[in-house]
């Protein structure tokens, strides 16, 4: 299968060549990359600059649940708030998407339609990924069929860990066939992979094999995004679109819930891969309790008080 970056085709021409390619990538300095996300997670931003920086992570939250109870009130409310986060300030941004599972795709499209925010919808048999590939593009035509806008995929990381990165990359390839139009967002379990080493090399799978966005995290597992792993994607983007003039967007997702932790990730990507990233068509905050937070730091720097979450809706 080819891949959509010609300037690395070689790399992808056999397994050998892969293993051969991503074993070949530099090491992952540990220490100073933890030291690195820590250190840019110190800077402080003034009120003007914070004030921006909140409606740049509102505009950014893919707005998601994502649990065994959703119905389809539960979405239906969900996307009302994506497209109307704060009733009571229309200068509030919205959402970039709001993100459910396949069988919500359709309840998301026709509550949001219209308004600009996109339907993201897991795919692939979330979370852990095991299922046959063609139950998982089944999984993404439906997705597709349904009205997504965008597909969530989790990688295969028992292939990963055990070495079969080719395989990892042709499902990819394969669930980016099944997207048509929609963006291909591929998610690593960051958590799961072990090492830094990993997820570089799961980074270049993904980019390699047309990934419009990497994502760290399901949000189902202990670990999610870091401002390490983050950081580490984000390096590998703008590397990637180094080598070959493609720009791919990086997601985090799990475990971010405040407006300090959104402006922090902000400032990762200001710093690593640039302002070109800062924007929701290549950066976004996969998240549900975060947009209370930040629309309640909002309204206190509107106001000059902390109005507190019962002036915010309960998702």
């Amino acid at each position: 299968m080819p891949t959509t970056a010609p300037a690395f085709a070689d790399a992808t021409a056999s397994d050998s060549a892969l293993r051969r390619f991503l074993f070949g990538l530099p090491g992952v300095d540990a220490v100073g990359l933890e030291a690195r996300a820590a250190s840019l997670g110190t800077r402080s931003i003034k009120t003007t600059a914070k004030a921006y920086a909140i409606d740049l992570a509102i505009s950014m939250i893919d707005l998601t649940t994502l649990e065994g109870a959703d119905t389809p009130g539960k979405v239906r409310a969900l996307a009302a708030k994506a497209v109307n986060p704060d009733p009571t300030d229309r200068t509030t941004p919205r959402t970039a998407a709001v993100c459910v599972y396949p069988d919500m795709a359709s309840t998301a499209a026709a509550a949001v339609a219209g308004s600009g925010v996109k339907v993201a919808s897991v795919a692939t048999a979330f979370p852990a990924g095991r299922a046959a590939l063609d139950v998982k593009l089944a999984d993404v035509r439906d997705a597709v069929a349904a009205g997504a806008d965008e597909i969530d995929m989790v990688i295969d990381r028992g292939a990963f860990l055990s070495g079969r990165f080719l395989k990892v990359y042709e499902e990819i390839l394969a669930v980016k066939a099944e997207c048509g139009p929609a963006r291909l967002k591929v998610i690593f379990e960051t958590g799961e992979l072990s090492t830094y080493d990993n997820i570089r090399r799961a980074s270049w799978i993904g980019m390699l094999a047309g990934a419009d966005f990497i994502k760290t995290s399901t949000g189902k597992v202990a670990t999610n995004a870091t401002p390490a792993n983050t950081l580490l994607m984000l390096e590998a983007v703008r590397d990637f679109r180094a080598a070959t003039g493609e720009q791919i967007g990086v997601k985090p997702a799990g475990g971010i819930r405040t407006t300090k932790d959104a402006v922090k990730f902000l400032v990762l990507v200001n710093e690593t891969a640039g302002e070109d990233w800062l924007d929701p068509h290549w950066f976004r905050f996969g998240a549900s309790s975060l947009l209370n937070d930040l629309l309640m730091q909002r309204q206190k720097l509107s106001t000059g008080r902390y109005s507190g979450p019962d002036y915010v809706t309960v998702d």
